[in-house]
């Protein structure tokens, strides 16, 4: 019989050997196939591991579970749940090291003993409480992920040669990142561009790190803008106002609440400088705290909207649960002829709650009986 090339790409040949040939050439691709389905299926199974162990075992959500099984190749689990034990021994509930391990599913890698110990035991050993621990490592698990000799301790040290060991277990509690940074390149040129005592330094390392974290040039500009407004650099109130005074977004809402001041309630420019200088926080306010505080003031109290910038603190008491509270019981007084209508704003709402109730409810109980009970809310103005 006469041999037929079908195909000189594929090469088959139409002959009596075509089964024989046909079948060996099925065989190795079936052998392939079957290996193939073999690895996919053992992938597949490794998947759905970390997924089922993410989900059971840190308690992730299932497609937080599914995203952080693509971070981490997750093959035991007695690893995994020696990190997740050693964890737990150390203060972290359950929801804290949920949250740890999805924003840094490799934890579960790390060797508990060699890696993970010695950092949570440095952290311990320089002050920082169980407690405190336990909410740091959940909100910035990548420090567990850094080296311990190379960039934790050499961070603690320059914290540590600036300020006291307190304000640098503060910082770790608030501004945990600056544990992560490279102080050489980002804090240090601003450190040494500042040219300032060393304890307005140590003020912004204690309290506002995120400052210096700004170019040189316009951190060195709003110092001399903050010192010519008139704060000492000695105190904390200068870091709130470079605070509220620094980056594009804070200097819109200082813009913003010095038109509300100016536009809405007559306050001078000589004002709105002088509350600032006084209460750096009543002009980082949200305008609807500031609208509402004003207008139960003005509005409802009858006090002068030009009194406010000499205690501009007031602002920033809570209306619900200082200002109403105390203005409810002076205007039971004041209706009862029991107090003068001319009391100073601050002689009510600037002192300690004791103090206060010593002086406005305690002393006048006998008169009005249920006073105590307006001042908690339990009773109405009109019923008393």
């Amino acid at each position: 019989m006469t041999n037929l090339r079908v195909s000189d790409n594929i090469g088959f040949f139409r002959d009596q050997k075509f089964g024989s040939w046909r079948s060996n050439t099925l065989q190795c691709f079936c052998s392939k196939s079957i290996a193939s389905n073999t690895i996919s299926s053992e992938i597949s199974k490794q998947a759905n591991f970390r997924v089922t162990y993410l989900t059971n075992s840190c308690r992730l959500p299932p497609e937080d579970a599914k995203l952080a099984a693509s971070k981490v190749e997750l093959q035991s689990q007695k690893g995994a749940d020696s990190v997740l034990a050693l964890l737990s021994s150390h203060g972290l509930s359950e929801t804290q090291i949920s949250k740890l391990v999805k924003s840094h599913p490799r934890v579960l890698l790390a060797d508990p003993e060699k890696t993970l110990s010695p950092k949570i035991e440095f952290f311990s050993s320089v002050g920082l409480s169980r407690e405190d621990l336990a909410r740091v490592l959940s909100f910035n698990p990548h420090l567990l992920s850094s080296s311990l000799e190379n960039q934790i301790v050499p961070s603690y040290n320059f914290l540590r040669n600036m300020i006291s060991k307190e304000n640098v277990v503060a910082v770790l509690k608030r501004r945990s990142w600056m544990f992560l940074e490279n102080h050489s390149r980002n804090v240090m040129p601003n450190i040494e561009a500042l040219r300032e005592p060393r304890a307005c330094i140590s003020l912004l390392l204690a309290y506002d790190t995120q400052v210096l974290m700004h170019n040189d040039d316009e951190l060195v500009q709003l110092v001399n803008e903050v010192k010519g407004i008139g704060f000492d650099l000695k105190k904390s109130t200068f870091v709130v106002a470079l605070r509220a005074l620094c980056g594009k977004s804070s200097r819109a809402i200082w813009n913003r609440n010095r038109e509300i001041h100016k536009r809405s309630w007559g306050w001078p420019d000589d004002d709105v400088i002088s509350a600032f200088r006084k209460s750096p926080q009543c002009m980082m306010l949200s305008e609807k705290k500031i609208m509402r505080t004003m207008d139960f003031l003005v509005n409802k109290m009858g006090w002068y909207a030009s009194m406010i910038p000499t205690y501009p603190v007031i602002l920033c008491f809570s209306l619900e649960n200082r200002i109403i509270p105390r203005c409810s019981v002076v205007k039971v007084l004041m209706k009862k002829g029991l107090v003068d209508e001319k009391l100073s704003l601050a002689y009510a709402l600037l002192p300690a709650e004791k103090q206060f109730l010593e002086r406005f409810v305690t002393r006048y109980l006998s008169q009005v009986p249920n006073l105590l009970s307006v001042y908690e809310g339990e009773l109405d103005l009109q019923d008393v």
